[in-house]
């Protein structure tokens, strides 16, 4: 778990329920940030739904998207308590280790299914002294970040280097991509996938060229499968 939230009291925060794996949360509820309680815990105002104010399930996984700067931040968590101070209610949330981060940005996720492998320069050599780099399957693509089906599980900041498909042919086509992202959250798929979890990965680039380059490859895609 990272350190407690640094966040303004007062900070508005918008508010959905958590959904399965390649549906969109709706985020239509709105609450204040009151303060951190800890590393593992924070309070926020009791959002109003429909003119009542809600009554948490603790079963039901909350997410809580707010913006600083440039990024927009989500974290969930479960409720553990209500607290009243005064007349006010203020919901005690428990985190949960998945935390989100996105930035903003003008391009769109595609939804495409492309078959990648993956790697970390840590993981042990074989005996031709390579990594063997272990496969996964695209659930999305932009000019910034993937979501990846994969079968191992990543930590939130690990760095993977991920190598997209080549498309096309050499005259009109994209050669194969090698990019280098940022776990964001990585979640476990439903019983019976072909995949064991899902990644959110945040592209890293070293210059202009290489971003680019990528972005290239994502209109290509955008083309290529009419999207």
């Amino acid at each position: 778990m990272a350190g407690s939230i640094q966040l303004k009291k007062g900070t508005k925060m918008q508010l959905a329920f958590d959904v399965p794996v390649g549906q969109e949360p709706q985020f239509n509820m709105l609450c204040t940030f009151n303060k951190a309680l800890d590393e593992s815990a924070f309070l926020v105002s009791a959002p109003m739904v429909d003119g009542k104010r809600l009554v948490p399930d603790e079963s039901q996984k909350l997410l809580f998207k707010y913006t600083e700067g440039d990024e927009s931040n989500i974290l969930a968590g479960y409720v553990d308590d209500v607290v009243k101070e005064g007349i006010r209610h203020y919901l005690k949330v428990r985190r949960v280790a998945e935390q989100r981060q996105f930035i903003k940005r003008m391009d769109v996720r595609m939804k495409v299914e492309l078959p990648i492998t993956y790697m970390q320069d840590t993981w042990e050599l074989n005996s031709e002294g390579e990594v063997d780099k272990e496969k996964g399957q695209t659930m999305d693509i932009s000019n910034n970040g993937l979501a990846v089906y994969m079968n191992r599980w990543f930590e939130v900041g690990e760095s993977c280097i991920f190598t997209l498909p080549r498309l096309g042919t050499a005259a009109e086509g994209q050669p194969s991509r090698e990019v280098v992202g940022v776990i964001c959250w990585t979640r476990e798929m439903p019983k019976g996938s072909p995949f064991r979890f899902v990644a959110g990965i945040q592209l890293r680039f070293a210059d202009q060229q290489e971003r680019q380059d990528m972005q290239d490859y994502v209109a290509y895609v955008k083309k290529r499968y009419k999207l």
